[in-house]
């Protein structure tokens, strides 16, 4: 039996972490080993996913780039056992050997084979046991690409650009990137006449009485400029069949709110909404909650007819987590503010698509096999994202699957219709995999049965977790 931690002296307290932290190390390096096995034995139908990352993230707690780490080690290990040996071992942390992996892969474009052998060797022992430092390894790689790594100057060599987007828990934004000296020039060319501080209507331009914003917010405010004057212009490239544009999602109820509000108190905003939802509630009457996993309506199975005990708790849950019509949403970045969401309905072009209480767009029925414009902005506004369990690919890289074929009669109407990426939507056409709409007019899907020998359907990506109507 396990001795509770607070049992444990000083000396068992560290012995104790310190032996855990070795077992983490073992399984990271077991879940590496299974996870290449996944990627060469485990068919794509099965996995439901391109590839065992997408699985990972929707079986597990990882992030995405966490699950994409463990698939690029299990690949890349199988061509260098050393790296693998000391991974399996023990010795060396999982990150340490994706940053020797890297190098391993793309060795500078001169150093030999038995340089790049003599390197990796040294960099294994470097990042050996609790003393390995990844500052000295980086080093030693700069150093190395610096002399072998060609004629191309590191500061003009665009192989090395990247840019990274990376959204935080706290809905925002965090950008990093490292471009070669072309780019760079050309970019910091476009801030520099939007960089400059803006002086007071007097003309002040002393920083205290004139703009008083740091170089960084003035250089964050100038990329905003540039973004917004890109998607004002007429010759950007399309996607999804339409030009890039920013998309609010908002209910009508909440944007007349937001409209007719005065800019008051925060109080006096929540006290409106509270009024709005209890009026709404009271208009539509209570709706039963629909059972995650069949799809099918929670009815009341007391013996006296009332609701189930869970039903008082409903009111609550609704004011924590919402009931699917969130005040604003951003497709790419999620929820959105009151104050923010009424700024941006104060200057846009609306689309209307009326929605139901289950917060599906009301059918917008056609006759044509394509999807109008104002149909995929409905379909976007009900599934988000992907709509197979697991995958939340962006609603801009997805495309509509007829649920029953057009060419077999089935009409283009949002009851037919639900939104896949090119993987899914292939996947659905070519494998057991069913969709269907349920009754919360949300669409659910139907593994095989070798995915699940039940064949339980499971809810779209954006409709996972529990749902109190």
């Amino acid at each position: 039996m396990t001795t509770a931690i607070w049992q444990l002296s000083e000396a068992e307290l560290l012995a104790d972490a310190a032996a855990v932290s070795h077992q983490i190390q073992l399984l990271e390096a077991r879940r590496i080993a299974l996870v290449a096995d996944i990627d060469t034995r485990v068919s794509r139908e099965k996995l439901g996913f391109p590839g065992p990352a997408g699985w990972l993230t929707s079986t597990t707690l990882l992030s995405a780039g966490k699950a994409n780490k463990i698939v690029a080690l299990a690949r890349g290990l199988k061509n260098f056992p050393d790296i693998a040996d000391a991974i399996d071992t023990g010795v060396m942390s999982v990150d340490h050997a994706a940053l020797i992996l890297t190098f391993a892969e793309t060795p500078p474009k001169n150093l030999p084979q038995e340089g790049q052998d003599i390197a990796r060797k040294a960099m294994i022992t470097a990042a050996t046991g609790p003393g390995a430092r990844t500052g000295r390894i980086r080093e030693a790689i700069t150093k190395l690409h610096d002399t072998y790594g060609g004629k191309t100057p590191p500061a003009e060599d665009t192989d090395r650009n990247e840019f990274f987007a990376s959204k935080t828990l706290n809905g925002r934004l965090v950008l990093k990137g490292d471009f070669d000296a072309i780019t760079g020039e050309k970019l910091l060319t476009a801030l520099s006449p939007l960089t400059e501080p803006r002086p007071d209507p007097d003309g002040t331009e002393t920083p205290k009485t004139g703009d008083d914003r740091s170089p960084a917010r003035r250089r964050a405010d100038a990329f905003g400029h540039i973004i917004d004057q890109y998607l004002a212009s007429s010759n950007r490239p399309t996607e999804g069949g339409e030009r890039p544009h920013l998309n609010l999602h908002i209910t009508l109820r909440d944007l007349t709110d937001l409209r007719d509000s005065a800019d008051g108190a925060d109080v006096d905003d929540i006290a409106d909404d509270e009024t709005t939802r209890a009026a709404a509630e009271s208009d539509t009457g209570e709706v039963d909650p629909v059972d995650i996993n069949t799809g099918h309506p929670i009815h009341p199975d007391a013996e006296d007819g009332t609701n189930p005990p869970c039903a008082a708790d409903r009111g609550a849950y609704r004011d924590l987590f919402g009931d699917g019509t969130s005040v604003g949403w951003l497709p790419w970045m999620g929820p959105l503010s009151r104050n923010t969401s009424r700024q941006l309905a104060c200057d846009c072009l609306l689309t209307a698509i009326v929605m139901d209480e289950n917060g599906s767009p009301i059918n917008l029925a056609r006759t044509a096999r394509t999807v109008t414009a104002k149909q995929r902005k409905a379909l976007i506004a009900r599934d988000h994202t992907c709509a197979f369990p697991g995958c939340g690919k962006p609603a801009a890289w997805t495309e509509a699957h007829h649920i029953w074929h057009w060419a077999d009669g089935g009409p283009t109407d949002m009851n037919n219709l639900v939104l896949l990426c090119g993987f899914h939507h292939r996947l659905l056409h070519h494998s057991d995999w069913e969709v269907f709409i349920g009754v919360d007019n949300h669409p659910w899907f139907v593994p095989p049965a070798t995915v699940d020998p039940y064949r339980q359907p499971r809810p779209s990506h954006a409709r996972a977790g529990p749902h109190i109507a």
